[in-house]
C-alpha cells in the first residue's frame, strides 16, 4: 500500500489526452468550467461617463459660485453641446460626460433656480466621473480558463457581448453498487441478511454536487460475470465509472480481478488511508474506473478524496474542497498509522474553526450517520501523534 500524499500525488499529476469541450449559451454555461481565457476586447468605460446624477462642469468654475445650465444630457443620448466657462450641464448616472467638463457635481451639491445652480458644497477635481478603462481595459485577461462560470462571470461575458462561451463538458460518472445482500430502494427484503443500498445514491448525490453528471445503474450481485458485463458497458457509456464493494481480499470480491482483465492501467491499488484502504484507480486512455470500499462511510469519504478530484480534473477545474486550520474542543485519539479522516461536527466562532466529535461514534467504517449535522473531516497524517484540548488541526471541509 502507498502512502496517502503519494496517491493524491498521482491524482493531481493525472495527464489528460483530450478534454471535452462544448459551446453553451452564456446563461446555461452556469456552474460549468470555462474553456477558453475571456480577454476584453474594448476598454469599459470607453469614454468618461458620469457616476451620479448631477452637472457636470469645468472644476476650476466652481470658484464662479453660479453656473448657467446650458441643456440636460439624459443616459444613452449624443449629445453634441459642449461645456464652456460659466456654464453646466444637467447630466445622468451612465451618461458620457459632455466635451469640456472634467468634473460632475452631485444634484445634492447644488441649489437650482430657473436655469442656475447655486453651488453649496464643493467637490475635488475628476469627482464621480468614471475614467475609461475603469471597470477593465482593453486587451485584459478578465476570466482565466478555467474558471468556475457564476454570476458574476456571466455579467462580465455579457458586458463583453459573448453569447455563447466555451466551456468543459461535465463527466459522465457511472455509479456501480456490487453486492447481493444489496437491496435497492423499494425492493422487497426476503431474508435477515439483505441490506438495504445507500451507497449507490449518496455517490449519486456527490457527483451532482461536485459537478459531475450521474449515471446511476444500481446494484448488481457478487457474480463475476454479471461484474464484468456491467463494468464494460458502463465504460462505454461514461467517462468515470464507480464501483462500491468488490476491492478486498474476499472471496466474492470480484471487481479489481475484472478491472485488470478489462486491460486497464492501474493507477494504484491500495493506500494507507483509514477508512478505505482498499481504494483501487484505473484507467483506460481518458476514462477511469475508481474501486471504492463497500462500508458506506468509507465509500464516501473515499469518493470526496478520489472522484471528486477527478471529475474536477476532467474539467480543468479548481478544488472544492478545502482543507483548513481548526482547534479541537475535546482530546483526539488517534488509532491507526494510516492518515485518519475523521468525522468531527465543526462550529466558526470569531473567525476561527472549531471541532469536537460530540454524537459521533467509535466502530466500522459503515457508521453513515457519524457525517450527519455540521460535520468536516478531521485530517491526520501517518505519523501524527493523539491530540489535545486546543491543538490546532486541519479539517477538511466539504465546499
Amino acid at each position: 500500500m502507498i502512502h496517502f500524499d503519494e496517491s493524491i500525488e498521482i491524482i493531481q499529476n493525472l495527464e489528460i489526452n483530450n478534454y471535452k469541450t462544448k459551446e453553451l449559451y452564456l446563461v446555461d454555461a452556469l456552474g460549468y468550467v470555462l474553456a477558453e481565457d475571456i480577454i476584453a476586447d474594448h476598454n469599459s468605460p470607453e469614454f468618461p461617463t458620469s457616476a451620479m446624477d448631477g452637472y457636470a462642469i469645468i472644476h476650476e468654475d466652481m470658484t464662479l459660485g453660479t453656473l448657467r445650465v446650458g441643456s440636460i444630457n439624459p443616459a444613452g443620448s449624443a449629445l453634441k453641446e459642449e461645456v464652456i466657462g460659466g456654464t453646466c450641464i444637467k447630466t445622468f448616472t451612465g451618461s458620457l460626460m459632455p466635451h469640456g467638463a472634467d468634473t460632475l457635481i452631485p444634484i445634492e451639491n447644488v441649489e437650482v433656480s430657473g436655469d442656475e445652480i447655486t453651488i453649496k458644497e464643493e467637490v475635488p477635481q475628476g469627482f464621480s466621473v468614471r475614467a475609461v478603462g475603469e471597470n477593465y481595459a482593453k486587451g485584459q485577461l478578465l476570466i482565466p480558463k478555467g474558471s468556475k462560470i457564476d454570476f458574476p462571470q456571466i455579467g462580465v461575458l455579457a458586458s463583453l457581448n459573448i453569447a455563447n462561451v466555451s466551456v468543459y463538458e461535465k463527466p459522465t460518472v457511472a455509479i456501480i453498487s456490487t453486492g447481493s445482500e444489496l437491496l435497492s430502494l423499494g425492493e422487497e427484503q426476503t431474508n435477515d441478511s439483505q441490506i438495504r443500498s445507500s451507497n449507490n445514491y449518496i455517490l449519486e448525490a456527490i457527483v451532482k454536487k461536485y459537478d459531475g453528471i450521474p449515471l446511476q445503474l444500481g446494484c448488481i450481485k457478487d457474480d463475476k460475470a454479471t461484474i464484468t458485463k456491467e463494468i464494460s458497458a458502463a465504460l462505454e457509456k461514461s467517462d468515470i465509472v464507480v464501483t462500491t464493494g468488490g476491492v478486498s481480499v474476499g472471496d466474492f470480491d470480484f471487481v479489481k480481478d475484472v478491472i485488470y482483465e478489462l486491460d486497464c492501467e492501474v493507477v494504484f491499488k491500495g493506500v494507507r488511508v483509514k477508512p478505505g484502504q482498499h481504494i483501487m484507480v484505473a484507467r483506460k486512455d481518458d476514462k477511469f474506473i475508481i474501486g471504492l470500499p463497500g462500508f458506506a462511510y468509507s465509500s464516501t469519504v473515499t469518493a470526496l478524496l478520489y472522484l471528486v478530484p477527478l471529475i474536477e480534473k476532467l474539467q480543468q477545474g479548481q478544488s472544492t474542497l478545502q482543507v483548513v486550520k481548526a482547534k479541537l474542543k475535546e482530546p483526539f485519539i488517534k488509532r491507526a498509522k494510516k492518515a485518519e479522516f475523521t468525522a468531527c461536527n465543526v462550529s466558526l466562532l470569531q473567525g476561527e474553526y472549531y471541532v469536537n466529535f460530540e454524537g459521533k461514534k467509535v466502530g466500522s467504517s459503515a457508521i453513515l450517520t457519524n457525517m450527519l449535522g455540521n460535520v468536516a473531516l478531521l485530517v491526520t497524517a501517518e505519523d501524527d501523534k493523539s491530540k489535545e484540548i486546543g491543538d490546532e488541526v486541519n479539517i477538511l471541509l466539504f465546499g
